[in-house]
């Protein structure tokens, strides 16, 4: 057996939402890179994913890292601050300390970190400049308290200008889709050594064409996501982890 037991932590990104398969459920690059790693050492790996969509950067860390650590994995994966990014009264040195907790945290227990920066869509959504401001700001503060640990894999897709193009991203342009996902899972492997799947790096573009756009865009995605603001919710509100426990991962045949 490897011995790689990994599991993720994070909101939207890390949960896999806009990777939906035909069943409804969704995948993500998370998922993605447990199976590229089976596939890559030849042998099952243990994958658990706590990660939950619309969760903000401390209470990822106050509700997933300890139940993710219990579980006694060899790598954990953590990002978070995509939602917080999106509130200008959270600073961006809050939530870099979250990342901050995580580490100490993964030191303590002998766990290796893997470190994520999130994709950047400023470019297709509204507040565009915001966006963008508040998440090189963020980019740079986290890969600030980590430049004295080269043993953090680092897979940082902020800066990746090919993954903000819209052809990697959803019909809400706020998620990935399956080509996204995939390049972030390549990215992934690539910080750990392992060999990459062909076309990983940048599938086949989908069609675009139905996607909604002017005034349909803002009512079917960014009205509902004001409203959920307005009243407190959050679209991961009751929803449980995809993968809550151990689950084994075997290389493809």
């Amino acid at each position: 057996m490897s011995g790689i037991r990994y599991v993720a932590i994070g909101d939207s990104f890390s949960e896999g939402v806009g990777d939906e398969l035909a069943d409804g459920t969704v995948r993500g690059w998370a998922d993605l890179v447990a199976q590229g790693w089976a596939q890559s050492v030849g042998e099952p790996v243990e994958y658990a994913n706590l990660a939950i969509r619309g969760k903000l950067a401390w209470p990822i860390v106050q509700e997933q890292l300890e139940p993710a650590l219990a579980l006694r994995p060899t790598h954990l994966s953590f990002n978070g601050g995509g939602n917080d990014m999106l509130r200008p009264r959270t600073t961006i040195a809050s939530i870099a300390d979250a990342f901050s907790t995580v580490l100490r945290r993964c030191d303590e227990e002998g766990v290796r970190l893997i470190l994520l920066s999130g994709a950047n869509p400023s470019a297709h959504l509204p507040m565009s400049s915001l966006i963008q401001k508040r998440g090189d700001e963020l980019s740079t503060a986290v890969v600030g308290r980590i430049s004295d640990r080269p043993d953090v894999i680092q897979a940082l897709n902020w800066p990746d200008a090919e993954l903000s193009q819209i052809g990697y991203w959803s019909a809400d342009r706020l998620h990935m889709n399956a080509r996204g996902h995939h390049r972030v899972a390549a990215r992934v492997l690539a910080a750990l050594g392992q060999d990459v799947p062909e076309g990983w790096w940048s599938l086949a573009e989908g069609d675009t064409a139905g996607r909604p756009r002017g005034l349909s865009y803002y009512r079917e995605h960014v009205g509902p996501w004001v409203k959920r603001r307005l009243t407190g919710r959050s679209s991961g509100d009751g929803r449980p982890p995809k993968f809550g426990e151990w689950t084994q991962i075997t290389p493809a045949r």
